[in-house]
């Protein structure tokens, strides 16, 4: 049976959901004014894995993930490039697109767009407001009273006076108490016209965490069976979100809270107000470019899936460290596994879940989505091929990297695509396919000719630029990158 860590009740529970057989999960998406980072590219891909088991698990799942397309940081770069508001967010839903693309990310069954909501959002601040919960502020905000919500910091352990000893959150003399939040934000005079809407407020636009509240119920109803996120949702976005939804409508947001790990840069976490923050499109080379050709793919299923599996092969409750270092290392275990499919050529195979072979994996997946149990099986069935040349069991390794969303990609394709993350020499991005095929065929002409010293420089020649030869029967010679 499938048990879940639950952020709520702080412990693993079996999963259980509202409707039987049926999965509501709505996960919290990108604030579209910048390219994804690779603490983002953590999120898209553990999620992806989650949903991607419950279907295995039989289950008919609705996968939401919203889009926030009306933010102060949209504004911001709207009116610093001099752009209409929809120009940067279409331009920046592209580029997520892309990346999700490249990560072999699949799309969310829905993925609404926070404009698309606004009345609802409305008619959830007027029965706040009926209720008590929400007033408004003489500078035309509506706010939140965070103390007339009784169960305020249940889902982050936090309470309201500690809140306030710490000074975590900053005074502001519009409200009430300095741990109000915004609901509506009245509009200013010099904001863009497009980003104002009529309301019984007057012009204004959607506090941030009314967005999620609106969407998640407009799609999929109250309660969810799972809400997820990135860690620094929990609080204050999530928190909020419970108060807002539970205060308006009195029922319970969420059944299972789950929230991925962060991704670590030496000892702080990668955010963009850091300042030290990696993009995926800079990790991957050429992400933008990822689907628009064949051949632009294969040039980048690589790098892709190595950043992919270097999320995957660690549990995504875990604390997880960047470093050149740790990408390198994810990339030369990939290619072991790359490797064996390319030396036994994989059956097509149906997985029997029940089977001695697979329990390793299916009871690691249940227990929490522990995918880096699940990656261990996988170079356990890796060794077997090795040692036994089982091209059933090649089919079999081929199979469960499907579920995690990995080994897919041709294992010749990938083994002649390009990598900045084997250590290669500089003059290795020199040497495209086409050199590589004329070098090997001048050698094999050279060993024909009996010119053997030839031979060896090129093969020498191109090992220094990051590609191995392997001489087969009949005078056939495959190269890979190393």
């Amino acid at each position: 049976m499938l048990h879940i860590y639950n952020t709520l009740s702080r412990r693993k529970e079996p999963f259980q959901p509202v409707e039987p057989g049926r999965v509501r999960m709505y996960v919290c998406g990108m604030t579209v004014y910048d390219y994804c980072h690779l603490g983002h590219a953590r999120m898209l891909v553990s999620f992806d894995v989650i949903q991607r088991w419950l279907r295995v698990l039989g289950y008919d799942v609705h996968y939401v993930r919203n889009i926030t397309d009306i933010d102060d940081k949209i504004i911001r770069k709207a009116v610093q490039t001099g752009q209409r508001l929809g120009e940067v967010t279409s331009y920046y839903i592209d580029a997520m697109h892309a990346d999700e693309a490249a990560l072999g990310v699949q799309p969310p069954d829905s993925e609404p767009l926070a404009t698309e909501h606004v009345g609802a959002m409305l008619d959830i601040i007027g029965r706040l407001e009926e209720k008590g919960l929400a007033y408004r502020a003489n500078s035309g905000d509506v706010n939140y009273a965070v103390r007339s919500f009784k169960g305020y910091g249940k889902l982050s352990g936090k309470s309201l006076d500690d809140l306030r000893a710490g000074e975590r959150v900053a005074v502001d003399s519009d409200k009430r108490d300095p741990l109000d939040f915004v609901l509506w934000k009245s509009a200013k005079p010099d904001e863009p016209e497009e980003s104002k809407w009529s309301s019984p407020y007057g012009l204004g636009r959607p506090g941030w965490h009314i967005e999620c509240s609106a969407m998640s119920r407009a799609l999929l109803g109250i309660p969810l069976d799972i809400h997820g996120g990135g860690p620094d949702l929990k609080f204050p976005h999530h928190e909020n979100e419970i108060a807002q939804s539970e205060g308006a409508f009195g029922t319970q947001l969420a059944n299972t809270w789950m929230h991925c790990g962060p991704l670590m840069v030496d000892a702080d976490k990668m955010s963009k107000s850091l300042g030290n923050f990696r993009t995926i499109r800079d990790t991957i080379a050429a992400a933008s470019a990822i689907h628009e050709s064949a051949a632009q793919y294969q040039a980048n299923a690589r790098e892709a899936e190595m950043l992919r599996f270097f999320i995957v092969r660690n549990h995504y409750r875990s604390i997880q460290n960047y470093t050149p270092d740790n990408l390198r290392d994810a990339q030369n275990a990939l290619d072991r596994l790359y490797q064996t499919l390319l030396n036994v050529a994989p059956e097509d195979v149906e997985i029997d879940w029940s089977a001695p072979e697979v329990s390793g994996f299916r009871d690691a997946m249940n227990d929490d989505f522990n995918t880096s149990g699940a990656v261990a099986v996988l170079f356990e069935l890796a060794g077997e091929v090795n040692r036994t040349g089982s091209s059933r069991v090649a089919g079999l390794l081929k199979a469960l990297g499907a579920v995690l969303g990995l080994l897919q990609v041709d294992p010749a394709v990938y083994s002649r695509c390009a990598s900045r993350y084997i250590g290669q020499s500089e003059s290795f991005e020199t040497f495209d396919d086409s050199r590589i095929d004329a070098l090997v065929e001048e050698r094999s002409a050279a060993k024909k000719a009996r010119d053997f010293a030839r031979a060896d420089m090129i093969r020498e020649q191109l090992r220094q630029a990051g590609v191995e030869l392997e001489d087969k029967p009949g005078g056939v010679t495959q190269w890979r990158r190393a």
